[in-house]
């Protein structure tokens, strides 16, 4: 701060002497000259000194951080790193202190400059960055992030961290198999009581997959996994929403030939993983009716009465992930209603 207001008062003088010069030589630097320069040169930094702060962004209120605070020391961390750039374990310390006050893209980072110092070699960097991707929306489990966890997993097998989110990867990948293996392998490390029963919900959820598929051969392109929510939902009552779905003549050239269709609920407002989820094959119109037991993940799902937000998208890429060009439409409708919902896919992701 002390060395703009240098700058600044340099440039005022800038400013004044130009206006000065000519007043006082055409004056013969007389009393009432002198008189008239000192009032140009005040009026000119009164009013800057006063328009300023009204005219600036910057927030003059504000006090600076304390030094204990973790803003300051996360800034002197910064700059220590700025003169050793080459301490990884800095690096590290750096994005976990991002992630900590959630400034995921800094800690992205911050772990990204310690994967390259460690030639992706070190598992806390690739898990680190992996889990700040997701947090800041940058990537998910079917992208980039869940690479970095199979990577971190090779170097380290005996991760909890990475034995967990490369689970969850597989899973996104539909490798049932390989994410319960990996399940199963948590178990065995003895965790917490609340941990243990995430964990076997999710190896339920997969030995129900396993199941129909046992039963019914591999499920089509309008069956998703089968999860906890499913099986725990087959006495009780399943809530339906019934919709049609239509292509608008506007966008229709904007659907690539082939791709699929993915039905989505969500609750409005909210980003993240669907409530449930159906993926169709692209023809319209077409009637389709969403189930609480299409959940995505246990402990998902909707209920009767419960406001919804239905999003209808032509998967342009073939990926369950929103892309920029996919045609889609939404609606927001109470679950369980019994008339049938019209979506118009009108529109395109930006």
């Amino acid at each position: 701060m002390s060395g703009f207001l240098l700058i600044a008062a340099l440039l005022a003088v800038l400013v004044i002497a130009p206006l000065l010069y000519p007043l006082l030589k055409r004056s013969g630097a007389t009393r009432s000259a002198v008189v008239a320069g000192v009032i140009v040169a005040l009026g000119i930094t009164g009013g800057a000194t006063l328009l300023y702060p009204l005219w600036s962004n910057w927030k003059w209120s504000v006090p600076e951080p304390a030094a204990d605070s973790p803003a300051a020391m996360i800034g002197r961390l910064a700059r220590r790193l700025e003169k050793q750039p080459e301490d990884l374990q800095g690096w590290l310390l750096l994005g976990r202190s991002y992630a900590v006050i959630e400034q995921f893209p800094l800690a992205a980072r911050a772990y990204q400059r310690a994967d390259n110092l460690a030639k992706g070699k070190n598992a806390d960097a690739l898990m680190g960055l992996g889990d700040a991707l997701i947090k800041g929306e940058q990537s998910d489990f079917s992208g980039r992030a869940g690479r970095l966890f199979e990577q971190a997993l090779a170097l380290d097998p005996n991760s909890v961290k990475a034995l967990f989110y490369s689970a969850i990867a597989a899973m996104e990948r539909s490798e049932f198999p390989l994410a319960r293996s990996r399940f199963a392998r948590l178990l065995e490390g003895s965790p917490p009581p609340e941990v243990r029963r995430v964990i076997e919900e999710q190896i339920r959820a997969l030995d129900v997959q396993a199941q129909m598929v046992a039963q019914t051969g591999a499920p089509g392109p309008s069956a998703p996994p089968a999860t906890p929510a499913q099986a725990a939902a087959a006495p009780a009552q399943v809530v339906t929403v019934s919709l049609r779905i239509t292509l608008s003549k506007a966008v229709a050239g904007k659907a690539a030939a082939g791709a699929p269709l993915f039905v989505l609920a969500r609750i409005p407002g909210q980003r993240g993983p669907p409530l449930a989820a159906r993926r169709l094959e692209a023809r319209f119109p077409q009637d389709v009716d969403l189930l609480s037991t299409d959940a995505m993940l246990a402990g998902t799902g909707f209920a009767a009465g419960q406001e919804i937000e239905i999003e209808a998208r032509v998967a342009n890429g073939g990926s369950a992930n929103s892309r920029s060009g996919d045609p889609f439409g939404t609606a927001v409708v109470r679950a369980g209603g019994k008339s049938r919902t019209v979506i118009e896919i009108a529109a395109v992701k930006p």
